[in-house]
């Protein structure tokens, strides 16, 4: 959009007051909007200055400033925003839009600014010599289908040769203007087809009173003609008096009719009655929380449960030491740990401290792929948050002095297979990436896990 100026200091009017007309307009437009909404007012308030003075001032954006109680920058950036407000005199009798939009364009609008800048002024803004005709071009004017077209003031010129337009032009210049018809100049009604209306050329298809009349008028015909074939048609033998008749079941829906059957809609040769359908067909299984929860093994695996009660059992993967069968798991893990830590190295018949147990494969505690353990500190990371981190593994982790989601991402690689080795876990610590799973809650909790993982943790 170009920059729009106030016009130049000289040509400005000392001061701005509406007339009385305007002045009770103004009222009713300001009363309009709720208390404390009154601002919103100005860009009707400032229309009406321009039509009373034919283009805004900077009195009247002041004037208008001062009576909805606004900053004067707030009036200018309104009328100094819409191209729909002339800043400049322009002309006293006509200021003539002409829309220079594609339609139009292809229309003949060209012709038509031509036509201005040849009867008006070279340059758009600028009034004639006597200062009554000025124009401009515009953007969309809202009657495509009539294009090209004008608008003056308020009211629009559609249809519109170079020659028509001279014609106008000249009756505005001569004080004439109100004697133009606004609306197409070549004869047609609004924006019918330039040929005549080809539909809706009726009424009946439209109005619900022309339809209602006619459909009275049916009736009435077919009450007059109803005597007239009674007394035609032959008398029928009168009905010999029966009892009373049992109610039809002829209204009654066929849920099992041949049409609805999908025995008999297949493309099979043999067809089958609704009946034989009916005796064959199995009905489905009652619905079964043990059997929903029953599935390939590969699902099986999966720790959570997709029906019935939620139950917090340890995973069938989860490491548990002989000693601690019977027991309680955190004690009996304290223990064993105690037990293995002041232990002395043994024959290579029981195990050693490199090679640990040898007969349940377990890593021994004294290994130096074991990751460093700390004292438990005043708060301690939820390890469970980590996908394949029960209750009874974050015991065993707590055990091992492994506390905080730091030391899990931490691991190294050796480190990573002492402690799945340790649990038992055949690599699983490594398909459930633990360390990416720790890193991201230790930067950032549960929401840096999910800008992660797409998901909250399991």
């Amino acid at each position: 959009m170009s920059v729009r100026r106030l016009a130049e200091a000289s040509l400005q009017p000392v001061s701005f007051a509406f007339n009385r007309a305007n002045a009770a307009a103004a009222k009713q437009w300001i009363n309009k909007y709720p208390k404390g909404r009154e601002q919103s007012a100005i860009i009707p308030l400032l229309m009406l200055a321009q039509e009373q003075e034919g283009w805004v001032t900077k009195a009247a954006i002041e004037t208008i400033s001062d009576m909805l109680g606004m900053p004067y920058i707030r009036g200018l950036e309104v009328a100094t925003f819409y191209t729909q407000y002339q800043l400049n005199p322009v002309g006293t009798r006509a200021h003539i839009q002409v829309c220079g939009t594609t339609p139009c364009m292809l229309r003949g609008s060209e012709a038509l600014m031509d036509l201005c800048r040849s009867k008006i002024h070279h340059d758009q803004f600028h009034t004639n010599d006597k200062g009554t005709l000025s124009w401009e071009e515009v953007e969309c004017l809202g009657a495509c289908v009539n294009a090209p077209m004008v608008m003056i003031f308020k009211d629009t010129f559609e249809d519109l040769t170079p020659e028509r337009l001279a014609e106008i032009i000249d009756l505005y210049d001569a004080g004439k203007g109100a004697s133009v018809t606004p609306g197409p100049q070549n004869g047609r009604i609004t924006s019918e087809p330039i040929t005549g209306l080809t539909t809706l050329k009726s009424e009946k298809a439209i109005l619900k009173t022309t339809r209602d009349r006619d459909a009275k008028a049916a009736a009435k015909a077919a009450r007059e003609a109803a005597p007239a074939a009674i007394v035609a048609a032959p008398a029928a033998p009168a009905q010999a008096s029966a009892g009373p008749v049992a109610p039809s079941k002829a209204s009654k829906p066929k849920t099992d009719a041949p049409e609805t059957s999908p025995a008999l809609e297949t493309p099979s040769a043999a067809k089958v009655a609704p009946e034989t359908e009916k005796a064959a067909s199995v009905r489905a299984p009652r619905h079964s929380a043990a059997n929903a929860n029953k599935a390939a093994p590969e699902v099986e695996k999966v720790l959570k449960q997709r029906s019935g009660p939620i139950v917090k059992a340890e995973p069938a993967a989860a490491f548990k030491a002989p000693e601690a069968k019977g027991t309680q798991l955190g004690a009996a893990v304290k223990t064993a740990a105690a037990k293995t830590t002041n232990a002395k190295p043994t024959s290579a018949k029981t195990g050693n401290a490199k090679t640990g147990n040898a007969k349940t494969g377990k890593p021994s505690l004294e290994d130096k792929n074991r990751p460093a353990g700390i004292a438990r500190p005043a708060l301690v990371d939820d390890l469970k948050l980590i996908s394949g981190v029960g209750p009874e593994i974050e015991g065993i982790l707590h055990s091992l002095g492994i506390f905080t989601y730091a030391q899990v991402a931490s691991w190294k690689k050796a480190e990573r297979e002492w402690v799945d080795g340790y649990l038992g876990f055949h690599g699983r610590i490594e398909r459930e990436d633990w360390v990416k799973q720790a890193k991201a809650l230790a930067k950032g909790g549960v929401a840096e896990y999910i800008r992660v993982f797409g998901k909250k943790p399991v």
